[in-house]
């Protein structure tokens, strides 16, 4: 995988994993259960998450994959600039999903670093 990519996929995906993990528990979470935090949200939410605790030397294909679709899927529905911006719940739900908030400005520093290469 090249570094463009790696790099345009940790820019969009601006959660942190802590971040990430507490939404996909809080998302999947009802009034009768309560996931298992390794199995709480969605299985796309689960492979970012996984994703975000890895080194990139250490990226299956599978993991490639799913990071071109994160970047493009967070393109499609948002200006290049990644500006915050304000959207319906349910559109902006749909994206911290995926680890992306379209509230938090682009240049927010990252209280935890992502894995090296």
């Amino acid at each position: 995988m090249d570094n463009e990519l790696w790099d345009e996929f940790h820019r969009v995906v601006n959660m942190t994993s802590r971040e990430l993990s507490e939404w996909l528990r809080i998302e999947s979470a009802t009034p009768e259960s309560e996931e298992v935090p390794d199995r709480a949200g969605t299985e796309t939410g689960q492979h970012v998450l996984h994703v975000l605790r890895k080194r990139k030397a250490d990226l299956t294909p599978d993991d490639v994959e799913l990071i071109r679709h994160v970047v493009d899927q967070v393109h499609a529905q948002r200006r290049e600039d990644l500006e915050p911006v304000q959207g319906d719940s349910a559109w902006r739900h749909a994206l911290m999903d995926i680890g992306h908030d379209p509230l938090r400005a682009p240049e927010r520093s990252r209280s935890e670093a992502r894995p090296s290469e």
